[in-house]
């Protein structure tokens, strides 16, 4: 096979490095190159205006990070074979693949019941298919169907490199500082014991760092209010134009692709059989659909496109408790009062959710410490772990939005 050697100019990490010709191949396949058009963090950026970056720039950093963490790995004389690197590299670059528009604000909305994980291995085993089977140990490591279980947990863990770029990316383009993480200390830390990834003692408090700053920007950015308003709002629009399309009124999108899921539900046309069709959408499909819809003769829809297109959105608060249920009702009222409309039609401007996260959940997958002695901790049992004492909970907030009259 012939060989090549690409470098991209990444403005985290600096140069990143593609030095395999089927790592090209997949890059400048027409399904990953859609992943441009994907905002990493939804309508993050109307909170934080530099939140622009794309699903593209994330999977070339986590690719960049794999590629770190496999080499340290190799140093330490962990058996990874030429090809356990690659399909480890190619398993972690199509992670995000099967993503829709605007990521996980339209997750099982747009298709339902299907989560974006699904769709990456219906196309990463498309993508196989195309290139005659060289990804299929990447699928093996993606699905964790593959003997050596720490390349799986490259992938997806509780110290994945996937977690460690999006931290460490979305810090840098919303300039908030808390999310800052040592992933380069993490990277150097990280050793194999009895087949599971795991970190050296050294990397302790990296590690505690790494999970606070995770909490913080859970509820700094991924849970800000506003966030959670608009992307509420993006949903709420959704459902609106597929009410209008099942009482057989017009609510016709900007694209043919957007109008297909909009008018076809997943229960009738199975996802797999429409691979192509979903891999024509992203992000320019909806805003121009909303752009447009922000004139539609249905005041429900046009208001709703209207305020997220010129970024006036409904009031959010979010509070420690449920909120009562007379503030509930005087909102309803208020919003049906305004627009002349039903109190079930007033849940487009007035609903209630709830947001919640947790540091960490050792029930889950355990982030363990080997020390000196050859001894294993969970990072909530080491002795004075700032984990143990308070940050194993989850943290539950409730929110309310509504329209501002």
């Amino acid at each position: 096979m012939k060989s090549v050697r690409k470098i991209i100019n990444d403005p985290v990490y600096g140069f990143i490095t593609i030095d395999h010709p089927l790592i090209l191949q997949i890059i400048s396949h027409p399904w990953y190159q859609r992943l441009r058009n994907i905002h990493q963090m939804a309508f993050a950026h109307l909170v934080y205006p530099g939140a622009v970056h794309s699903r593209l720039h994330h999977s070339l950093g986590a690719y960049h990070l794999m590629t770190t963490a496999l080499s340290e790995l190799k140093s330490k004389d962990v058996d990874i074979t030429a090809a356990e690197e690659l399909g480890a590299k190619v398993a972690i670059l199509l992670h995000d693949i099967g993503h829709g528009p605007f990521s996980h604000a339209l997750e099982n909305e747009l298709i339902k019941d299907v989560h974006h994980e699904t769709i990456s291995i219906l196309l990463m085993r498309k993508l196989n298919e195309e290139f005659s089977g060289q990804l299929q140990t990447a699928i093996d490591i993606f699905t964790n169907n593959y003997p050596k279980r720490f390349l799986h947990q490259l992938v997806s863990g509780q110290l994945d490199v996937d977690r460690m770029d999006y931290l460490n990316r979305d810090s840098f383009f919303t300039g908030v500082a808390e999310g800052v993480i040592g992933y380069d200390r993490i990277i150097k830390m990280l050793t194999v014991k009895d087949g599971d990834l795991m970190v050296e003692e050294k990397a302790i408090y990296s590690i505690e760092k790494f999970l606070v700053s995770r909490r913080l920007m859970y509820w700094q950015v991924y849970l800000h209010k506003t966030v959670l308003c608009a992307e509420m709002m993006l949903i709420k629009i959704i459902r609106r134009a597929k009410e209008l399309i099942g009482n057989g009124q017009t609510a016709t999108a900007a694209t043919e692709e957007l109008n297909f899921f909009l008018k076809n539900s997943n229960a009738d046309r199975p996802i797999e059989q429409h691979l192509e069709t979903f891999c024509r959408l992203d992000d320019h499909d909806m805003m121009t659909t909303i752009k447009n819809w922000s004139h539609h003769p249905d005041k429900i829809l046009a208001t709703l496109c209207r305020s997220l297109v010129e970024r006036k959105l409904l009031k959010v608060k979010l509070q420690a408790a449920p909120f009562e249920s007379a503030f509930i009702k005087d909102k309803t009222s208020e919003a049906c009062k305004t627009f002349g409309i039903t109190e079930q039609e007033s849940e487009y401007f007035v609903f209630t959710g709830e947001a919640s996260n947790t540091t960490y959940d050792p029930g889950d997958e355990r982030i363990n410490i080997l020390f000196k002695d050859g001894t294993i901790k969970d990072i909530s049992k080491v002795d004075n772990a700032l984990i143990q004492h308070n940050l194993k909970g989850a943290v539950k907030k409730y929110y309310i939005c509504y329209y501002r009259c």
